[in-house]
């Protein structure tokens, strides 16, 4: 994002501070006639008058505010921030003024710190505004390419570099790319967590092949053998054993993702399939009721517990779920409708229709 663009206003608050009923001082005046030029969009203009103040009135927080807006939509970025880091804004518009200012005069000046506090303070005070959350993607964005760009420059060489590479090659889905990349990685260090694990997903992304589950497991055993706490790794040989209908084996996989991550929800849900399927569905009532506790909206695993409730003799508990299940899944059918709607629009009817 070009932080520098003139496309990038900010809204005044429209404040205008009216005339007192009894005298101004003189810092009282300026500041009103620096308020009146600033939300009448002369900037510029209103410069002076809330320097005047500010030397009258050192404290006056209203003066500082306005003078670091001021300053930011002149361009004059270095002076603007230190008093917009400085500004007390009382109202919510001043604040979102103020939140966009300093985050893009701390972007221009690449000071990282200063935007990420400017951002911190946006989220905390407007949560669930569109504007703040796609600011935030632009930061967060911009921030993550000036940082790859230093790894690059500054250390060119290292096993980060190829690691990097690797990650923007997966994404991309430029698969023997990346798995070079990975594999490079290993050769500058060859017991660094998380790359194995990292090529086996690799693996099973790519079009399948008679070795794709062999060739995946190997990456994945690899993995566990440099570390054994990673609960992905066994998620994903428990998976792959369920997938083959390996019962025994898959309960063993997923029975230790859960038990290196008691949150792990998939692992659970994993852990009450298999076990079901594997002849033993009263112990997976367990494991499935914490996963149904941990994703009480996830359709999948109010059908799996209601399968497991029915083959160990629940049928009333079975039945509860079921109906769960048919809610949830109509509630996920209505939110991806919903999102579909929301990118490609309503179904209208067309004027030429009607015609």
């Amino acid at each position: 994002m070009k932080w520098n663009h003139p496309s990038i206003l900010f809204v005044a608050s429209g404040l205008v501070l009216s005339p007192f009923a009894g005298a101004q001082t003189p810092a009282e005046r300026e500041t009103r006639l620096g308020i009146e030029k600033y939300t009448a969009s002369r900037t510029a203009e209103a410069i002076p008058h809330l320097r005047a103040a500010l030397k009258l009135n050192p404290a006056s927080s209203e003066a500082r505010t306005y003078l670091g807006l001021s300053l930011a939509q002149t361009g004059a970025c270095p002076e603007a921030l230190s008093y917009l880091k400085k500004a007390r804004p009382s109202s919510g518009e001043l604040k979102m003024d103020v939140g966009n200012a300093g985050v893009r005069c701390a972007m221009m000046l690449n000071q990282a710190d200063d935007a990420l506090e400017f951002i911190r303070t946006l989220r905390h005070e407007f949560p669930r505004d569109p504007a703040v959350q796609f600011l935030s993607v632009h930061v967060f964005s911009d921030l993550s390419i000036r940082a790859s760009q230093e790894l690059l420059f500054t250390n060119p060489a290292s096993y980060q570099v190829h690691q990097l590479n690797a990650e923007a090659l997966e994404a991309q889905s430029r698969w023997d790319d990346a798995l070079f990349e990975y594999r490079a990685v290993l050769e500058k260090n060859p017991k660094l967590p998380g790359i194995h694990y990292r090529i086996g997903r690799l693996i099973l992304s790519k079009p399948k092949t008679p070795t794709t589950f062999a060739d995946a497991k190997k990456e994945f055993e690899e993995e566990l053998s440099i570390d054994p706490n990673n609960a992905g790794a066994e998620y994903v040989l428990g998976e792959m054993a369920r997938q083959q209908d390996q019962w025994p084996e898959a309960i063993e996989h997923f029975g230790k993702a859960v038990q290196l991550d008691g949150s792990f929800a998939d692992a659970l849900i994993g852990l009450g399939r298999s076990l079901t399927a594997g002849d033993k569905p009263g112990q997976a009532i367990e494991p499935l009721q914490r996963a149904a506790k941990l994703q009480s909206n996830n359709p999948a695993v109010h059908y799996h517990l209601a399968i497991a409730m029915r083959r160990s003799a629940h049928k009333e508990e079975a039945d509860k779920e079921f109906a769960v299940y048919k809610r949830t899944s109509e509630q996920a059918r209505q939110l991806t409708h919903d999102v579909q709607a929301g990118v490609l629009g309503p179904q209208q009817v067309d004027p030429q229709e009607q015609q």
